[in-house]
């Protein structure tokens, strides 16, 4: 297995992995994905294993400490001079969840971010993974202002 950083290449697998991830409502289409791969393709990790995508995360670098709803919409707002490192999606495939390959990505995001200088990491989930994210760190700092797709979403954050 390595883990290594997306190519407009990847699409195909990264879209269905994402389409069979979350509910209709939060899943990008092809589009987005596409949007974010050529915008920041440098913050796009993917684990993979015999050029199968098995999990990504993926997230624009920001000037600010919490993630907003138009960063899900616009590539454009990642700033790579930013001191946050945003993960904005992180996806397993269905078929290779519960065996720790998001985490695996998780510690080398966490370690890229680190190594360029960055102040932590940010993101936002919904109450029932807040302990998986306290395990690598993060804090959660209250219920978020995001309204993404009608849920409820608690601001985490990891400070170096």
């Amino acid at each position: 297995m390595i883990i290594r950083t997306a190519t407009l290449a990847d699409l195909p697998q990264i879209f269905e992995i994402g389409a069979k991830c979350y509910p209709a409502e939060e899943a990008l289409t092809q589009e987005e994905y596409r949007g974010r791969l050529l915008v920041y393709p440098h913050h796009f990790w993917l684990l993979e294993k015999d050029q199968e995508i098995l999990a990504f995360i993926n997230g624009p670098v920001t000037p600010i400490d919490h993630i907003t709803d138009e960063m899900y919409q616009n590539p454009a707002l990642h700033r790579e001079d930013g001191t946050w490192q945003a993960i904005l999606g992180i996806n397993t495939s269905p078929k290779h969840q519960g065996k720790g390959y998001a985490s695996q990505i998780m510690k080398q995001v966490i370690r890229d971010a680190q190594a360029q200088g960055r102040k932590g990491c940010v993101l936002t989930c919904k109450p029932e993974l807040i302990a998986y994210y306290e395990k690598f760190g993060f804090c959660n700092r209250g219920k978020s202002s995001s309204a993404l797709a009608g849920q409820t979403w608690y601001d985490m954050a990891l400070l170096f």
